[in-house]
């Protein structure tokens, strides 16, 4: 092996990284990467196409890294070793299964420091487990075995020896002509093509299924076919008159109960009810295949081939979803609007109202994407609103971070809004430390706060049977002042108690990172919910 200093092993992975189309670096502080962490520096003041963020916390790192490239920015995250890598690793795992090519660099001893006892010295090579491949470089002609293009997230770990910054002054950043890579590569999941999977077609009541991430085509094939189109939020499908706002509610009818045949696209993660369609055994499945470790199947991934394999749906099919969509809809907008309190469901439809073209949403996991799949009406086709979830493991760490970072890798937005629960405001309350250099979007950030977890209030768990158990194990209410948090953090925050006041929040936004606390209630969370399924109850 030929020796090489920190700094050069360090600065040649940086200029790989630009080399491949890398334009966003998050560094976490941390000696064993400094040099990685100097080299990046280097770049961005030499002219380098290269944007830096700092932060303190690596699990922020990761999802910040993340959202960046959920939003198609070319996204890498530097850490220090030990323990560092491993608070990397919830983002790391998302961006597996959602199929999103971040790239992790992490700081490691060389190889004959491991095992010893050595201070900050884990086992790092293969951390993330079997679904993210991994290097292990030491040495310059590591370099040139790493595929950096990648369609999931990739992990370098780099074998860094000392010196750690350089000795005779200030790194000087070489010309990118000696940098070797490609191009960037996009989501492997965005298909414009009209193509549908093999087999027999037949005229069957057919709808389509658009998971997260799915992406126009979901829709184009819902239009083509004359099918009802299911599109959760994240999905890219929600668009056009075949989009059905109130289909988790619809399946659950005798409506729902005649559909022989789904065309899935994308990861559907959201409902219980979309799940029992697709495990009905009368009911035939066809998959798109999608991205991400594990995308769904039932059979198998199938081959595609045209869509004029199949037969257009009877119009009445599709009109009869539409009819009892617009009929389900009205009815649960003229129960919320007699509710003497504001609703999660109010909090989802104004932020849902106040996004314009061109806009983009970051939604956080458990409750309110969920509220927001019953009150989000179909966009018009063509005004490129974005919105993104972390769905690959639905998890709700990271969505602050998440936000910033789609919002800053999206700086076209006309506007940028993130919700979410109060749970996952806590959960990721360190995203909001920034220092004063830190690039800063346009963010309002409402936060629907129940003081809790209502979500569980809805499930089993939330049977009245349960309720001696259920407010400690499951509903953990915290109590937690959120202005105060934010005024910790130097972040604009606003208190709103009814849905008139949340409204006219979101129709003054101040700039720069602020938030919104919807303050609602959980007593009743699943009663009202009981009251919104009732009245799909006689639809045909």
């Amino acid at each position: 092996m030929s020796e090489i200093s920190g700094v050069q092993l360090g600065a040649a992975v940086v200029a790989r990284l630009l080399a491949a189309g890398v334009d966003e670096v998050v560094v976490c502080p941390g000696s064993r990467n400094a040099p990685l962490s100097m080299a990046a520096w280097a770049a961005g003041q030499a002219g380098e196409p290269l944007r830096l963020h700092t932060r303190i916390d690596e699990r922020s790192a990761g999802f910040l890294a993340l959202g960046l490239t959920k939003v198609f920015a070319r996204a890498a995250v530097l850490c220090t070793s030990g323990t560092a890598v491993a608070n990397l690793h919830p983002a790391v795992l998302e961006a597996a299964h959602a199929g999103v090519p971040m790239v992790v660099v992490t700081a490691d001893r060389p190889a004959r420091m491991r095992a010893t006892g050595a201070n900050q010295t884990t086992d790092q090579v293969g951390i993330f487990g079997l679904l993210i491949p991994t290097y292990d470089v030491a040495e310059l002609a590591d370099l040139d075995a790493i595929p950096w293009r990648q369609h999931g997230p990739l992990h370098v770990n780099v074998q860094l020896d000392a010196p750690l910054v350089p000795v005779d002054g200030p790194l000087e950043w070489p010309a990118r002509s000696d940098a070797e890579g490609g191009e960037v590569v996009a989501h492997s999941s965005r298909r414009s093509s009209l193509s549908l999977p093999d087999g027999p077609v037949g005229d069957l009541r057919t709808v389509v299924v658009a998971g997260d991430d799915a992406g126009p085509t979901a829709r184009m094939f819902a239009e083509a076919a004359d099918w009802p189109l299911l599109a959760e939020p994240s999905s890219g499908a929600r668009r056009g008159s075949n989009a059905i706002r109130t289909y988790r509610l619809l399946l659950g009818t005798a409506l729902g109960s005649r559909i022989e045949r789904v065309v899935v696209l994308g990861r559907p993660t959201l409902s219980r009810p979309v799940a029992q369609l697709l495990d009905r055994p009368d009911v035939e499945i066809r998959v798109v295949p999608g991205s991400g470790a594990w995308p769904f199947h039932r059979d198998g991934a199938l081959g595609m081939p045209g869509i004029e394999k199949f037969d257009r749906g009877s119009g009445d099919w599709l009109k009869s979803w539409q009819d009892a969509d617009r009929e389900l809809s009205r009815r649960i907008d003229r129960l919320l609007a007699e509710e003497p309190a504001l609703t999660p469901y109010d909090v989802a439809a104004a932020v849902s109202a106040a996004l314009p073209a061109g806009s983009l949403l970051v939604v956080g996991a458990s409750s309110p994407i969920r509220d927001l799949d019953i009150m989000e009406p179909a966009a018009p086709v063509g005004e490129r609103r974005k919105v993104i979830a972390n769905r690959g493991l639905s998890g709700i760490d990271g969505t602050i971070s998440t936000a910033i970072g789609a919002a800053l890798g999206r700086p076209e937005s006309s506007r940028a809004i993130a919700l979410m629960g109060d749970v996952t405001f806590l959960h990721d309350q360190n995203g909001l430390v920034l220092g004063p250099d830190e690039p800063r979007p346009d963010l309002t950030i409402v936060v629907a706060n129940d003081d809790g977890g209502s979500i569980f209030s809805m499930l089993e768990q939330g049977a009245p049977q349960h309720a001696a158990s259920f407010e400690r194990l499951f509903g953990t209410p915290h109590g937690t002042d959120l202005a105060s948090l934010c005024v910790g953090t130097r972040t604009s925050f606003l208190r709103v108690t009814s849905r008139p006041e949340l409204e006219h929040a979101l129709s003054s936004p101040n700039g720069g990172i602020e938030v919104v606390e919807a303050m609602i209630g959980r007593s009743d969370r699943r009663g009202l919910d009981a009251r919104i399924r009732a009245l799909a109850s006689d639809l045909r």
